[in-house]
C-alpha cells in the first residue's frame, strides 16, 4: 500500500536524516522513480522534505521537522482506524475522549496517509458484541470506578442468591466481558469476582488502601476464568450424528466433541460432553432426527419422554381446533 511506503520515507528521513533515492528505492524494494513521485506526493501533502544536491546529497526533512508517529507502523496505524467507541467506553464514560484522540491522530499524518487510513475506516467494522445481548444495567459503574480509580475502600450491599449482603471490599479493577461488568475486589485476604449489576447500592469510602504490589488484573482474570471453566458440570454421553449436522455441532457452546468415528452409511458416532441432564436433552432435541443418543440410558429415556410430550401436546391442539372439529 503506498500509504505504508510514504510513512516508511518520512520515518527513515527522521531516523537518518539524509538518504538518497537508490538508498531509500533499496530500502523499500521499488524504483527510483516510484521514490521520486513519493516525494512529490509528500511535499504536495506539506511534509517539509528537499532534495540537496552533490556528491553528500540526498532526501532530507527541514530542521527540526519531525513527525508525531515515529516507530507507528502502517499495520498497527490501520488497527486504531478499525477501532471504534463500544459500549465499554460509553459506560466509562470515555466515548467521547476516544473519538477526540481518534481525530488528533488522523491530523497527524500526512495527507496521502490520511486518506488509505481513512478508507480502512470505511471498508471494514470489527463488532465485539455478540448477537444476544445482555440487558443488564449499570447504575453504580461510576461509583465503583472512582473507588478503583483512586484506591478507595467501597461499600457495597448486593444481591445474593434470596439475601441481601453488605461488605466493604478493596477495589483492584473492572472486567468487561462481552456486554457484562465484573470488579475483582480483595476481602480480608481473599480475591473475589462480583457481577456489577447484582448491585443494589455502592459508596466509596474516605479510607485509601495499598494495592498488592503482585497483583496483576489480566492473569487473575485469566487464571479465575480457567478454574471456572474446569469446575462446570460435565455430562458425558455417546451420540450419533448425521454428517449435515457436523458444521452446526462445531459452533455448539454447550457442548465438547471429544471424539469422532465413522459410523453407519451417512452418520458419525461422538463421544461428547454437555454440562447438565437437562441442556443435553435440550440440544439433542433442538437436532431432531438428525442426532441420535446412544448413551446413556438416562438420556436417551429423557429424550423419548419429552419428545411423548411434545407430540402429545401437539396432538391435543390439533384436535381442539375449530378447523379440526370440521
Amino acid at each position: 500500500m503506498r500509504a505504508d511506503r510514504l510513512l516508511s520515507i518520512l520515518l527513515h528521513l527522521q531516523n537518518c536524516g539524509r538518504m538518497t533515492t537508490r538508498q531509500l528505492a533499496e530500502k523499500l524494494e521499488v524504483s527510483e522513480r516510484t521514490i521520486h513521485r513519493d516525494m512529490e506526493a509528500l511535499s504536495a501533502s506539506g511534509v517539509p522534505v528537499y532534495a540537496e544536491r552533490g556528491s553528500a546529497g540526498g532526501w532530507v526533512l527541514a530542521e527540526g521537522y519531525r513527525t508525531s508517529l515515529t516507530g507507528l507502523k502502517i499495520d498497527e496505524l490501520q488497527s486504531l482506524m478499525l477501532s471504534s467507541p463500544s459500549r465499554v467506553l460509553n459506560d466509562l464514560g470515555l466515548a467521547e475522549g476516544y473519538e477526540r484522540a481518534f481525530w488528533k491522530l488522523l491530523s497527524a499524518l500526512p495527507q496521502p496517509v490520511q486518506q488509505d487510513a481513512w478508507q480502512v475506516r470505511e471498508r471494514l467494522h470489527i463488532d465485539g458484541a455478540g448477537w444476544h445481548e445482555s440487558d443488564e444495567t449499570f447504575p453504580l459503574l461510576a461509583t465503583i470506578q472512582d473507588a478503583v480509580w483512586l484506591s478507595r475502600k467501597l461499600w457495597v450491599r448486593y444481591q445474593r442468591e434470596d439475601a441481601l449482603v453488605e461488605r466493604t471490599l478493596l477495589p483492584l479493577g473492572l472486567v468487561a466481558k462481552r456486554s457484562t461488568w465484573y470488579l475483582v475486589a480483595q476481602i480480608d485476604a481473599d480475591l473475589r469476582t462480583y457481577r456489577i449489576s447484582r448491585f443494589t447500592e455502592a459508596r466509596v469510602l474516605e479510607e485509601a488502601f495499598v494495592r498488592p504490589e503482585s497483583f496483576d488484573l489480566a492473569s487473575y482474570w485469566e487464571e479465575s476464568t480457567t478454574q471456572f471453566k474446569a469446575s462446570l458440570p460435565r455430562y458425558p454421553a455417546v451420540i450419533r450424528f448425521r454428517e449435515e449436522a457436523w458444521p452446526r455441532l462445531k459452533q455448539e457452546r454447550y457442548m465438547k466433541i471429544a471424539s469422532t468415528h465413522a459410523a453407519k452409511s451417512g452418520w458419525i458416532e461422538a463421544e461428547v460432553e454437555f454440562h447438565t441432564l437437562d441442556s443435553a436433552c435440550a440440544l439433542v432435541l433442538g437436532y431432531a432426527s438428525l442426532i441420535e443418543v446412544r448413551e446413556p440410558a438416562e438420556l436417551r429415556a429423557e429424550v423419548i419422554s419429552r419428545a411423548r410430550s411434545i407430540l402429545h401436546l401437539y396432538e391435543n391442539a390439533t384436535r381442539s381446533t375449530p378447523d379440526a372439529a370440521q
